[in-house]
Order: C-alpha cells, then structure tokens, then sequence
C-alpha cells in the first residue's frame, strides 16, 4: 500500500486521523511524533499511534533546532501577534511540516497529513509549508474533510475504542510546546466565562503566587539569552527554567480574543511564562543598547514579523529578510536584566550593558552634568526650521498677519467666496435678506 505520513501529536484529531484515513484513502499510515518540549510521554504516545492502526510511529528531537531556528528567530523580533500572542505554536509548525515533510520524501510517500480542523490558523501554516517545501505530495485533512463537532469526534474515537486525553467534562484541545501552553474549546468558547483552575499548568493564580518578590538576572549576549543568575545554561534549559520560575510566581497567563487568519475572532488562553518575560527582558536591553531611529524602526518591523509566523508565511522570502534585517540590530544587545516577578506582574528591577547608550553622565541633572547644554539652542533651531519657514509662507500666502495657531482656534480660516451659493442662483439669498 502506499503510504500518508503524518503529523501526529497523540491528541483527540491526530488519533482519530490514523483510521480514517486508513478508512477512506486505504493508505498505510507513519506517524512522526517531534518533540518541540512538550513534556509527555513521547514512547507512550508512539505506542498509542502504533495501537491505533498506524504502519509505523517515528520520534524526533527537535527541542534544540525548535529554539535555534525558531524561537530564537522570534524573540530578536520581539515577536508578539497582535502585540499579545508569542506564537508558541505557529513557531512549531514549520519545523514539524518540514521534518514530516523529510520523513515523507525519505519514504517515498504519496501524502502527508495533519490533523487541523477548516476553523484554524494551523491548517494554513501545514498546507502553506508542505505546498512550499515539496509540492509534489498531497495533504490530506481528515479533520477539515470530515467537519465533525468535537463532540462527534470524541463519540468516534469510543465507537472505534481510540484511546484519546478529552472527554465530553473536558473536551479542551491543548498544544504545549517549550515556548508555552495554549488551551481552547470547551467552555473557553464563551467569553465571558473565567477561565476554570483546571485549564492551567505551568502557572499558579496570582493571588496564592508567593507574598515575597522573586527575583532573576537574565544574560544576554547578541539579543540571545545565555545565564540565569550568572549560570550559563543551555537554551533548551534556561527556558525551562525561566518558565518554571515565573510561572510559580503566577506571572505567564494571556486570555485573549484573538483575530484569526481565516476570519473569525477567536477566545485564546496561553500560558507563556518564559516567552513573555524574555521579551520583556530583551526589549528592555533594546532601548538601552539601540540607538533612537533604528529602536522605533524595528519596532515598526516587528508586528509585520510575527503576523508572518502567525499567518504560516514562515518559509517566505518576506520573512526571511526581516530576519535578516532583526539579527542585523543585535550585534550591540549584550549585557544583563533584573526581573522582579509578584503576585503574576513582572517589573524591569535594572538593566546594564557595556554597550549602552545611556550614559549617566549626559542623562543626569546632578553636579557631574557633562552636557552641552549651549548645543541645544542651534540643534533646535536647525531641527524647526523647515517648519518655521512654511508656517511663514503659509501665513503670507493667507494674508494673515499672525498664525491663528498662536490663538488657539485651529488652522486659518479659509477667504470667502463670492459667485453662486449652493441653495440658490446667485444674488437669491442677499435679495431675500434686503427684502426681509
């Protein structure tokens, strides 16, 4: 038989994806399992996939390339959908498109698969990058195909004794990954609803957070994060370790309604402790270490980058010379950040660099002031001066004596106009007046 490789997480859609598709496209099926630090049990979940029905179940780490070539990437970027989400998973998405993608063309398979629904952003992010990397393979989309509701999904999966994590009390979909933790569905759908205490893990609520502030010194070195507290660490590690820190200090939960790709407003709850206090950290060392115009540059750049990553354009030549241009800005983030994590805050305690700008000797107002404070008066002359003289000949083409911005009642008024009026021919509206 042929064979449809598949991206396979061990969750309610992806197990369901094994037999239907071995039902209704009569492929054998090969299940790639790639972990980006999701913490589970990766054996027990190829086990499952092999029980199901799949040919065989391949696992893959991917833990170091994920925060290389992806969230490292991401973090330079400061990258925020929408200026909320970090993108924990449409930053995995690639990477686990191209490794089915490799297993596929190492097989010589006919498909691959993934098993996202018609709803979702990550049905672009797996079409779009299997299309790019290899266009020859079809994709298969037995969620999408099928269009059932959850509830029906589940009811499957018992029907066809699917071993699966949800039940209809606990129907949330969940992906983890080292960046954090998204959570959806079920009663998630209502708004309006707070979030219950069982959807959480890697943070605690912020009221039983501990009564002391906890606090943790971030290294980084060219916008890359290097120690904790002057330990080096590996990445994979300092992550793991960061996240493990704030989220006890209730600091890392985003709830959220989130506008999607394919049109629809969606309510999303994240945790992202380590994601969110990194970003913090480097944005702070950025407006210690850039200089002015290339900061708010960048900060320009950055929401285009993480609409992107949300958008699945990770393999785009768009994308790739922003990264280009982000790791450009880097060569000067050097230097260390005191977070101050309590009761679910973070808060910037200081900041130092040897490449900084700040200098206190300029900044300072105290008696070691070495500003040149004689400068100012010809900087601010040359840098008004294009506006000074246009509001002079803005003044001598109106007739006006002075600008009526000094008098507080807006731009000038306009010279009336004589000839006809639009609620009448011409003279009516005097002759009326004469005559009343």
């Amino acid at each position: 038989m042929e064979t449809a490789v598949l991206a396979y997480s061990g969750g309610l859609d992806t197990s369901c994806a094994v037999k239907w598709i071995k039902d209704n496209y009569g492929l054998d099926v090969v299940a790639v399992v790639v972990d980006v630090g999701q913490d589970e049990n990766l054996r027990r979940i190829r086990d499952k996939a092999l029980a199901i029905g799949a040919k065989d179940a391949l696992v893959f780490d991917k833990r170091r390339e994920f925060v290389q070539d992806f969230i490292l990437p991401a973090l330079r970027a400061n990258a925020l959908y929408e200026g909320v989400y970090p993108l924990l998973s449409s930053l995995s998405r690639p990477l686990i498109a191209r490794t089915v993608v490799d297993v596929a063309e190492g097989l010589e398979a006919k498909a691959v698969a993934h098993g996202c629904t018609g709803k979702g952003n990550d049905q672009v992010r797996f079409d779009l990058s299997f299309n790019i990397l290899n266009p020859a393979l079809q994709i298969i989309a037995p969620i999408r195909e099928w269009a059932y509701s959850r509830s029906a999904l589940i009811e499957y999966a018992k029907a066809n004794k699917i071993p699966v994590p949800v039940t209809k009390k606990s129907p949330y979909s969940i992906d983890a990954n080292l960046w954090g933790r998204s959570i959806e569905s079920g009663v998630l759908e209502d708004p309006w609803v707070e979030p219950p205490a069982d959807v959480f893990k890697l943070t605690v609520p912020a009221e039983k957070a501990p009564d002391k502030p906890v606090y943790v010194e971030v290294e980084f070195h060219k916008g890359v994060p290097v120690a904790l507290d002057g330990t080096e660490l590996d990445p994979v590690e300092l992550i793991r370790r960061l996240g493990a820190t704030a989220g006890a200090a209730g600091y890392g939960r985003i709830d959220h309604i989130e506008s999607r790709l394919v049109g629809i407003k969606s309510r999303e709850v994240y945790e992202a402790p380590a994601a969110l206090a990194l970003i913090e950290a480097h944005k702070a060392l950025e407006f210690m270490t850039l200089p002015k115009d290339l900061l708010h540059l960048k900060r320009q750049l950055e929401g285009p980058f993480a609409r992107l990553v949300y958008f699945g354009e990770w393999f785009s030549p768009q994308l790739d010379a922003l990264q280009a241009f982000m790791e450009e800005t880097q060569e000067n983030v050097s230097g260390t950040v005191n977070l101050k994590f309590y009761k679910g805050g973070l808060t910037i305690a200081g900041r130092k660099s040897e490449y900084s700008i700040y200098r206190e000797e300029l900044a300072t107002y105290g008696d070691g002031d070495r500003y040149d404070h004689g400068a100012s008066k010809g900087f601010i002359k040359i840098f008004g001066m294009e506006n000074v003289l246009y509001e002079q000949i803005r003044k001598t083409r109106n007739g006006l004596g002075r600008s009526s911005r000094s008098k507080g009642n807006g731009p000038a008024p306009k010279p009336k106009r004589s000839g006809t009026r639009r609620n009448g021919p011409p003279g009516e509206n005097e002759a009326a007046r004469r005559t009343s």
